[in-house]
C-alpha cells in the first residue's frame, strides 16, 4: 500500500493526523491543579456555597467525600449539583464509569426547567462514555443532552456537544451522519478551529478533497499555530499529490515546537515522501 493511500484511509482516534486526545477536556476539567492553587491562596469572609468549594477542592478524593456528605441530604437542583461534582471528581481519577453513572444521576435530578444544567451534565456524561470507549452509551446521552442545550439556547454548548456526537459517530462507522453532526457544530460555534479541523479530517477519510481543503483553509485561519492543523494541512495535500504544499505544512510542525510528538509525526511523513 502506497503512503497516500496509508494516510487516505487512516483510523483511528477522531484527530486527523495530530496528537490530541479523542475528546478535548470540557471546561470544568480542565487547569484543575492551577484551579487548586488558586483555592489556596483565595481568602474571603463571605461564606461559601457547598457546591462551588466541592468543585473548587484541589484533591479528588476530597471532593468526593464532600460530593457524597452533600448528597445524604440533597434534593432535586441540590442533588444534581453534588452529582456534578462527584462526576467531575471521578473524571479527574480517570474513573470514567463512575463518572459517567454520577452525572446521569445528575441531570435525572435536575429541575424540569434546568435544562441548561441537564444538558451539561448530560454531555459530560455522554463525554465520560467516550473516553470509556463506549460510544454506543455515549451517543444517547448525547442525544438527549443537544436537545436540552437547544431547549436552554445554550448555542456554545450545543457546538461542543455536536462535536462529541460526531466523535461517536464515527468511532460506530456511522460518517454520514457525524458529518450533519459537524456541520451542526460549525453552524452553532463557527470560530471554533477544532470543528473545522475534525471536519476535514472526516472529509479527507470519505475522500472529499475539495472539501477536505475549504474546511482545513478555515482552521488554519483560526489557529494558525496549531500543530494538528499542520498536519491534517500536510496529510490533505499530500493525499492531493501536492506534495511541496504537503512538505510546508509539516516542516511548519516542526519549526513550532520541534521536540513536541506532533513535530516527530511531521518527521516520520517527511521521511515517507522523500526522495
Amino acid at each position: 500500500m502506497s503512503f497516500v493511500l496509508a494516510l487516505l484511509m487512516q483510523v483511528g482516534p477522531f484527530v486527523g493526523a495530530g496528537t490530541k486526545p479523542a475528546s478535548p477536556l470540557p471546561p470544568e476539567l480542565q487547569n484543575r491543579k492551577a484551579k487548586g492553587k488558586q483555592a489556596e491562596k483565595s481568602v474571603t469572609l463571605v461564606p461559601i456555597d457547598p457546591f462551588q468549594r466541592c468543585l473548587s477542592l484541589p484533591d479528588p478524593d476530597e471532593a468526593i467525600a464532600q460530593a457524597q456528605l452533600m448528597l445524604n441530604t440533597a434534593k432535586g437542583g441540590d442533588a444534581a449539583r453534588a452529582n456534578h461534582c462527584l462526576g467531575l471528581a471521578f473524571a479527574r481519577q480517570g474513573r470514567w464509569t463512575d463518572a459517567e453513572a454520577a452525572l446521569v444521576a445528575g441531570r435525572d435530578a435536575a429541575e424540569d426547567e434546568q435544562s441548561e444544567l441537564k444538558a451539561r451534565l448530560g454531555a459530560l456524561a455522554g463525554f465520560s462514555a467516550l473516553e470509556s470507549r463506549n460510544p454506543q452509551r455515549a451517543l444517547p446521552l448525547l442525544d438527549q443532552a443537544a436537545g436540552d442545550a437547544d431547549m436552554a439556547g445554550e448555542k456554545q454548548l450545543s457546538g461542543d456537544i455536536e462535536l462529541d456526537r460526531a466523535r461517536a459517530l464515527v468511532m460506530l462507522k456511522r460518517e454520514s451522519e457525524a458529518g450533519a453532526a459537524l456541520a451542526k457544530a460549525r453552524g452553532a460555534i463557527p470560530t471554533n478551529a477544532e470543528a473545522w479541523l475534525l471536519s476535514a479530517t472526516l472529509s479527507r477519510r470519505m475522500n472529499d478533497l475539495p472539501a477536505a481543503q475549504s474546511q482545513i483553509e478555515e482552521a488554519a485561519r483560526l489557529a494558525p499555530t496549531d500543530q494538528a492543523i499542520g498536519l491534517e494541512a500536510g496529510v490533505i495535500a499530500a493525499v492531493s499529490g501536492r506534495m511541496e504544499a504537503a512538505q510546508r505544512s509539516w516542516q511548519s510542525v516542526i519549526a513550532l515546537d520541534a521536540k513536541s510528538p506532533a513535530a516527530d509525526n511531521a518527521r516520520s511523513y517527511l521521511k515517507q515522501i522523500a526522495p
